[in-house]
């Protein structure tokens, strides 16, 4: 950001609750806060200090943490920004030959069995949740049938 001038000293105190802003009259005024804490009332801004601050383009006012009016220079894109990186000529690496890779020791019987074992109870696992669904399925048609007779 850019450094901030302070453009008018007035030296509010905030209160906690409201927000405190430059009006269009560039007088410091405030207003509640919708979360600010507290019951939700509805109050008008107010004004709190005559300052009489007249704003200029490309600058953002604001109340700074001594309740002073200061102003900074708005942060704008496009133009000012930094230069366009220059194109550079893309050179393609050589490939290199990939050396094949040893082929790796079979695992021992055991590591396979316990493989199986988790594959079985994973597949007995699935089969009884699919057994649960399909009667959960039939007892929703079960239900339907029964609402549709009660109609006719």
């Amino acid at each position: 950001m850019a450094a901030k001038v302070k453009v008018s000293r007035t030296g509010i105190q905030r209160e906690r609750g409201w927000l405190y802003y430059l009006d269009k009259k560039g007088n410091v005024s405030r207003a509640k806060m919708a979360r600010g804490g507290g019951k939700p009332s509805r109050v008008k801004p107010q004004l709190v200090e005559k300052a009489g601050v007249k704003r200029e383009d490309g600058f953002i006012y604001f109340i700074d943490k001594d309740g002073d009016v200061a102003r900074a220079k708005m942060a704008r894109r496009g133009t000012g920004r930094r230069k366009p990186a220059r194109r550079k000529t893309a050179r393609k690496p050589a490939r290199r030959k990939t050396a094949r890779k040893a082929t790796r020791k079979k695992a021992t019987a055991r590591r396979k069995a316990t493989r199986k074992t988790a594959r079985k109870k994973t597949t007995a696992r699935r089969k009884a949740t699919r057994k649960k669904a399909v009667r959960r399925g039939a007892a929703r048609k079960k239900t339907a049938r029964r609402k549709t007779a009660r109609r006719r």
